[in-house]
């Protein structure tokens, strides 16, 4: 046809296949490398990623199939962003297509909705009449109407999506104000970039520690891995902001990038963000998660890709996330291990965060009050600048004291206690009652108790479907595993003896907090964990009560031991903690420290005299010790010299190949074929392999597992081995799943 040139297109499929697929490409438009295109591939059309454009192809002419369709709404992805996907598929072992697939939002990965990806969005502006009614109008304690109030007040125009992130029922809110007058309704693209003004949100002087800091990071040229550790309560965030800041006033383009590890602490940074940044349009910041809609998580991509969002704040998706102007990336909590992913692509997206600078040539930031041992021992090095701060940012707010309450002394000098809750322990929460202030008990076991069994015959409830016992929900009398999700009805009576005097053993958070429910009456108490915020935005609005004041006692899980400040907490009461210090996995005394220090930090921040009370039947352990004396440095010294003498990461480089089958002799034949096959290889001495296992839970969903670990001490051997392992994996036989994890965390 005249004007149409033909030339051949190299794409990536999200398939389990380690090639790009060649087309022909027959439209008036050339191809562009980084553009979205639909493909036929075997019966179906799919979406694939041009990565390369040539006049040839080595794939028979008849055998070529051609291009059905491309987008055009959506500008090409940038060699940058093909490298950094390029290097995640090489380094994690999978293919290219299944990284830069999953990495975009759905909406772009389905043709049909290519025409609507750029559709004109809604915005409101508040009116005059708005400005004078709403204040008077709306309830002291609806919070969530307050704030998308003030978010009205202080930005030009708020975008949808930005407003139903500050609440659930934001259209059908925003529908009533726009019929009583107070706000207008919009449509059109905000502004792309917005100078930032002097009125925007004041921001509080920064102290000297905190000004060292700032200089130093707004200082940096070129890539600079920065380590910022600094206490809980000392200021991480008001440095990041204020970073953020420099970098937006200095360059009307410039782009960054904060995460955070969990969906549920986006809601505090973004208030943050945008009442600081009042001057920026709505757009201009945006978060990037799971939790979210997938139009609305399309229309905050696009925001990014396009270079209209200045601000992203997202989870570990978002290290993936398109960005033409980035120019600083901040990973706060950088130890957490939520920035590991579990499933399908297993990268850390800490790691990919500081690859992701270095290629671009820009500073990160990764801050924590607990580094990881990996990033403390770069420090170490030198090949990453720490920055301190090692006191609280408010004035009189100091580190709360750390008192170890011997359940063993306990026991001897014959004190009752109540549910797993100790006298000492029920004292200081009474006195904080008597006081006004709030109190947090930690208890990283959800549910009601871990048990259920039988003392007549043994019986222990234990899931059909995985090598795991079932958790006893009370309130809900059920039985739920958390491994699979299987549920059942509480048994009347024992399903083998017919004893009705079933029990359950251990505690939960939900038995903790009947406990205290008990034992101190009038008291409010609320229960933070995976099982109360279940529901869209109930996590936000949970954690709003207990900073209004609202709650006497927060019982939680992790959820509750990081981010969070609040300002009238003065005790946590820490249970069941010893579990972690005998645990086969190496890494279990680090994530424990750390998860102390975390909820620890949540008291004391509002400059009131705090306590922790931790109970333990191994009072005299090092890791306790350190953990009273506010210690991380000396903690991890001497983790680092076990490590170093273990042969453990990070001195050692790890990978793990993991099989699934129907039972467990077939997942552990095919590891030891693939150890044979791994023995066989030149240069697979130069790796130490260990013997096939089973998983610590060996069954999930009537689904077998088992591993081999590979390491290495250096880490382009390993890689190098791993990549020569791959053909001979693919060669196997067996009706079986197998993934290789790089760097892996749980073992």
């Amino acid at each position: 046809m005249p004007g149409v040139t033909e030339v051949f297109v190299r794409v990536a499929l999200d398939q389990p296949i380690p090639t790009l697929f060649d087309y022909r490409y027959s439209f008036a438009d050339l191809p562009q490398v980084g553009q979205l295109v639909q493909v036929p591939f075997g019966r179906r059309s799919v979406t694939g990623l041009i990565c390369e454009v040539t006049r040839h192809s080595e794939v028979p002419l008849e055998r070529l199939r051609a291009v059905e369709a491309h987008c055009s709404d959506c500008p090409p992805l940038s060699p940058a962003w093909i490298a950094l996907t390029a290097f995640a598929a090489d380094y994690y072992q999978r293919p290219l297509g299944e990284v830069a697939l999953p990495a975009l939002p759905q909406a772009l990965r389905d043709a049909t909705r290519w025409g609507r990806l750029l559709a004109v969005e809604i915005h409101y502006r508040i009116t005059a009449l708005g400005r004078e009614a709403l204040p008077e109008v709306l309830p002291a304690r609806a919070q969530a109407l307050r704030r998308l109030a003030e978010a009205l007040c202080h930005s030009g125009a708020l975008a949808l999506p930005a407003a139903r992130a500050l609440h659930p029922k934001a259209t059908a809110t925003l529908g009533d104000w726009c019929a009583a007058g107070w706000v207008e309704q919009q449509s059109g693209a905000l502004d792309t970039v917005a100078e930032i003004r002097p009125d925007d949100g004041i921001a509080p002087a920064l102290n000297h520690e905190q000004q060292q800091a700032l200089e130093a990071i707004a200082g940096a040229s070129g890539f600079v891995p920065f380590l910022l550790h600094g206490v809980t309560g000392s200021g991480k965030t008001e440095v990041y902001l204020h970073a953020l800041a420099a970098l937006m006033a200095a360059d009307a383009s410039a782009q960054a990038l904060v995460m955070v590890p969990e969906i549920n602490l986006t809601p505090q940074f973004e208030a943050a963000f945008r009442a600081r940044f009042a001057s920026l349009p709505g757009e201009a910041i945006v978060t990037l998660h799971s939790g979210l809609a997938e139009g609305e998580r399309a229309r905050n991509w696009l925001a990014a890709h396009l270079g209209r969002a200045r601000i992203v704040l997202g989870t570990r998706l978002a290290v993936l996330a398109s960005l033409p102007g980035l120019a600083l990336i901040v990973v706060d909590e950088e130890h957490e291990a939520a920035y590991k992913q579990q499933e399908g692509l297993r990268y850390s997206a800490r790691d990919l965060a500081v690859w992701r600078a270095k290629q671009l040539g820009i500073p990160v930031v990764l801050g924590s009050a607990t580094p990881s041992l990996e990033s403390w021992w770069q420090a170490e090095q030198g090949r990453y600048t720490r920055l301190t701060l090692a006191r609280r940012a408010v004035t009189d707010a100091v580190l709360p004291s750390v008192r170890l309450v011997d359940l063993d002394h306990e026991k001897r000098r014959g004190r009752p206690m109540v549910e797993g809750l100790t006298m000492p322990l029920l004292s200081a929460l009474k006195e904080r009652l008597e006081r006004g202030e709030q109190s947090l008990i930690f208890l990283n076991r959800r549910g009601y108790a871990p048990v259920l069994s039988c003392d007549a015959c043994g019986w222990v409830a234990g899931c059909p479907r995985c090598s795991a016992y079932v958790v006893l929900h009370k309130p809900e009398r059920m039985m739920r595993c958390h491994h699979c999700g299987w549920e059942s009805k509480i048994p009347s009576a024992c399903p083998e003896c017919g004893n009705v005097d079933i029990a359950p053993l251990g505690r939960g958070t939900q038995r903790v907090e009947e406990a205290l429910a008990g034992a101190l009456p009038g008291a409010r108490i609320l229960r933070i964990d995976a099982d109360s915020t279940r529901r869209k935005g109930s996590a936000q609005a949970l954690f709003s009560d207990v900073h209004a004041g609202q709650v006497d006692v927060l019982v939680g899980t992790q959820m509750i031991a990081k981010g969070h400040d609040f300002q009238r907490v003065t005790l946590v009461g820490v249970l069941n903690a010893d579990t972690a210090l005998f645990s086969h996995d190496f890494r279990a005394s680090e994530r424990l420290f750390a998860q102390l220090m975390q909820v620890s930090g949540r008291a004391g921040r509002g400059g009131l005299a705090s306590e922790v009370l931790i109970q333990t039947r191994y009072a005299r352990h090092p890791l306790y010790d350190a953990l009273g004396r506010h210690d991380y440095p000396g903690f991890a010294r001497s983790t680092l010299a076990e490590r170093r003498q273990a042969h453990l990461p990070p001195f050692v480089y790890q990978a793990l190949l993991r099989a699934e089958a129907r039972t467990l002799e077939q997942a552990l034949a095919f590891l030891h074929n693939a150890a044979a096959g791994l023995d066989a290889l030149p240069g697979g001495e130069r790796v130490t392999r260990y013997d096939p296992v089973p998983l610590t839970i060996v069954k999930v969903m009537h689904v077998h597992r088992a591993q081999l670990l590979i390491e290495s001490a250096s880490r382009a051997v390993l890689q190098h081995v791993l990549h020569a392992w791959q053909a001979h994996l693919r060669g196997l036989k067996g009706a079986l799943r197998w993934s290789v994890e790089v760097d892996p965390l749980d073992i």
